[in-house]
């Protein structure tokens, strides 16, 4: 159990204490423990506290000296992209990058299996803007299931097509739909939206599915959590045939499965899963007694040196609400976001804590899934998550880009 008390620490380094009485425990499918128990004070599957203790593996340089990493050189992209992607610092693609690209420009449908945190958004946009490249008549649309995602892969697409005149649209929900319309009516090749908001689009007729012939599907299985599978399903009956489709998910239900059958096109399956949660990721528990203040607590491991960057989840946008407050009353520089608050609200708290404005996000599972946040030292689950594929998602914050970090959940 982690060390939350940094008086008892002589040299705070960031890593749960070696006692935990579960110490070593492997996650176990969580499928095996959805009973349907009620624990931690609110409905949802038991998950066994030991799936929640992990010790993070370190790169074992040894074992991968002997792997030749590929280069976005080697890729048959134009070399304009080649120059805009170096010029972003990177040299070798990333695994589901390495093994799908290849494939999209050769028009393949591809179905990509990965973690989050592994590069997808660049699996998709890299080969789909040299399409575009090739051919200015060509049209992407990207559905995703949050504004923040949306947000974040076009920043992710100006940043490769600067200079390249080429321009994407945002159709999210919980922003002025009017910018949104004005900017469909320019000259744009690719829309990146949410299902609820494309299809306001499509009934108001500013919005026309069968001029795009190429579609992306990110966090499938989130926009299935979130019950869009239906919306879906309605913007893929829309779209141009034949088109060139792409899906991405972390995993494959029955469901997306169905979807697959229905609109891809033999597809090619790539998986680069290796196991539930990141290596990079150090998993500890926090046990709060009964006679304990669950808040101060939290703030004896806040005080520590080496929680630097920190996304507090909560269950409820109150409880978000109600934490970043008590954090604040406190002395921490921190916010909240989630789906109470305004599209402009969530984006200046977000982005307040991507420029290190803030240390201390607390955040509903709105934040959850997709979000590239740089450097999060530390994901605590001030609530437990609903199921263990929500803390899965959550912890994905964390230990990304080769750094190690650190996940703790607070369990009664």
């Amino acid at each position: 159990m982690y060390n939350r008390n940094p008086r008892r620490s002589s040299a705070p380094t960031g890593r749960p204490a070696q006692n935990s009485r579960f110490r070593g425990a492997k996650p176990a499918n969580n499928r095996k423990n959805s009973g349907g128990n009620r624990k931690g004070g609110f409905a949802g599957v038991y998950i066994d506290p030991k799936m929640f203790i992990n010790k993070a593996v370190p790169e074992q340089q040894e074992a991968t000296a002997h792997v030749v990493k590929s280069l976005f050189a080697d890729l048959a992209l134009n070399d304009m992209l080649k120059r805009a992607i170096a010029k972003r610092g990177y040299e070798h693609p990333t695994d589901i990058q390495a093994k799908t690209i290849p494939h999209i420009l050769k028009g393949k449908d591809v179905i990509g299996l990965a973690n989050t945190g592994t590069g997808k958004t660049g699996a998709f946009l890299l080969p789909m803007i040299n399409k575009i490249m090739q051919d200015p008549k060509q049209k992407l649309l990207v559905v995703v299931p949050t504004r923040e995602l949306a947000i974040q892969i076009q920043e992710e697409f100006m940043a490769f097509t600067e200079g390249l005149r080429i321009q994407a649209v945002v159709a999210v929900g919980g922003a002025n739909i009017r910018p949104q319309i004005q900017r469909l009516r320019s000259r744009h090749n690719v829309v990146i939206g949410t299902p609820g908001r494309l299809k306001d689009l499509i009934n108001r007729k500013d919005l026309k599915l069968e001029t795009f012939t190429n579609v992306v599907l990110d966090e499938a299985d989130r926009m299935l959590d979130m019950g869009f599978i239906n919306d879906v399903k309605l913007l893929m009956s829309l779209l141009s045939s034949p088109r060139h489709t792409l899906l991405f998910s972390a995993t494959l239900a029955p469901e997306i499965e169905a979807l697959v059958q229905q609109f891809l096109t033999d597809p090619v399956r790539v998986s680069i899963k290796s196991r539930e949660t990141s290596a990079q990721v150090d998993q500890d528990i926090v046990r709060v007694g009964k006679d304990e203040d669950k808040v101060e607590v939290l703030r004896k491991l806040l005080i520590q040196s080496h929680f630097q960057k920190i996304l507090i989840f909560t269950r409820t946008k109150r409880g978000a609400e109600k934490l970043s407050q008590a954090l604040s009353k406190l002395g921490f520089k921190a916010e909240s976001i989630h789906g109470d608050k305004s599209h402009y609200q969530r984006q200046h708290s977000l982005q307040q804590f991507k420029n290190g404005r803030i240390d201390i996000l607390v955040a509903t599972d709105v934040a959850a899934r997709g979000l590239d946040i740089p450097n999060v030292s530390h994901v605590i689950n001030f609530d437990l998550p609903a199921s263990y594929e929500d803390y899965i998602h959550r912890i994905g914050r964390t230990g990304r880009a080769d750094k190690t970090g650190t996940a703790l959940t607070f369990i009664n």
